[in-house]
């Protein structure tokens, strides 16, 4: 929130994210240095409808800046998670780390990341980013189309390059020495170094991280979205063992009943059901025909959540099968601590190799 321009405050039991005072803006934030383009530029007024972002001009420009700050940090915190889960799934590799000042030293290398690389396949890429961004994939994402106020207003190349950000007076950054850093950094160098600071590829939690970072899994980014994407009513994040417990406990009911209606059986519980059971084809098809809504989605957290009992409930019946209709017998499939933890016929944990079909 420091980077973005942003801080948290208490209403009775709510927490809400809003501007920082006047006196305490730093002008190298995502925030203010997009309201500072937007008024010099008169962007507000070029909108088709400015009145729909408030009845000030302070609070158009304030809704339409944080509105365009939150998709900038929307894309660079998935896109920290990509990079983690390539160099996961390529061993450690550092050269599949694209997201540091080396690489991207200015908001436009950071445009043309979002447009000419991660919105475009390999064969279509421009000459001036295929060598410096060949190991990014194409992502087929609306995440990484224009979007309509980007359109209207400005794109993050737009965005002054010269500003500088004071380090949070709590930060995680370290010298050398080992303590906490001090004094000001470019706004993108200290993005990338706090993120850095960050293990976003890891998997468990019990395994002791050499470098001493903090875990983020899918859980923590997903409060993260929460938090920055709920300003204006406030952010809620259900935690993990609440969904787990709720998806555990109402969808193998509706597993059930959706059998019994189907067969027209008596079962009571999955135990019975998978004495029942005699088509796995049959089985599946039933199973996937049930319909799941979350109404209040917002990282996508309790649907992540809702498929990964999904798939424990298909283990447990015996009836998980591959995309060619064999079964599955020789992982193991369960849900511990909200993560889906797959487990092969020796016990071991499952590893993902991309080299392997």
């Amino acid at each position: 929130m420091h980077i973005i321009g942003l801080s948290e405050t208490k209403d009775g039991s709510k927490k809400l994210i809003e501007r920082n005072e006047k006196g305490e803006r730093n002008t190298g934030s995502f925030l203010e240095n997009a309201i500072i383009q937007l008024d010099s530029l008169d962007k507000i007024n070029r909108l088709d409808n400015p009145s729909h972002f408030g009845t000030t001009q302070e609070e158009r420009l304030f809704n339409v800046g944080l509105e365009l700050s939150i998709t900038w940090i929307n894309r660079i915190l998935f896109l920290k998670l990509l990079e983690a889960q390539l160099k996961t799934y390529h061993k450690g590799d550092k050269s599949y780390e694209f997201l540091s000042i080396d690489k991207i030293q200015n908001y436009d290398d950071l445009n043309s990341l979002f447009f000419q690389v991660l919105a475009k396949q390999q064969s279509e890429r421009n000459e001036d980013v295929t060598e410096l961004f060949a190991k990014v994939p194409y992502l087929n994402s609306s995440l990484f189309e224009p979007t309509g106020i980007e359109h209207g207003t400005l794109f993050i190349s737009n965005l002054r390059d010269d500003k500088t950000i004071p380090i949070y007076s709590l930060t995680v950054l370290k010298s050398e020495s080992g303590k906490k850093r001090t004094g000001n950094l470019s706004t993108l160098e200290y993005l990338f170094e706090f993120l850095n600071a960050y293990d976003f590829s890891s998997e468990g939690k019990e395994e002791i991280q050499e470098d001493n970072k903090t875990l983020i899994n899918a859980s923590v980014l997903g409060l993260i979205f929460e938090k920055i994407n709920g300003y204006k009513d406030g952010s809620f994040f259900t935690p993990g063992f609440i969904t787990m417990y709720m998806c555990r406990e109402t969808i193998r009911k509706a597993v059930v009943q959706k059998f019994n209606e189907t067969k027209d059986w008596n079962c009571k519980d999955i135990d019975s059901l998978y004495d029942k059971i005699e088509d796995r084809q049959e089985a599946n098809n039933i199973i996937n025909s049930l319909k799941i809504c979350d109404p209040a989605v917002g990282s996508g957290h309790f649907l992540v959540s809702a498929l990964n009992e999904m798939i424990a409930i298909k283990n447990d019946l015996k009836i998980l099968q591959d995309r060619d209709g064999k079964r599955l017998k020789e992982y193991q499939f369960e849900v511990v601590n909200d993560e889906l933890i797959v487990t092969d016929e020796d016990g071991e944990l499952f590893d993902y190799n991309p080299t392997n079909k």
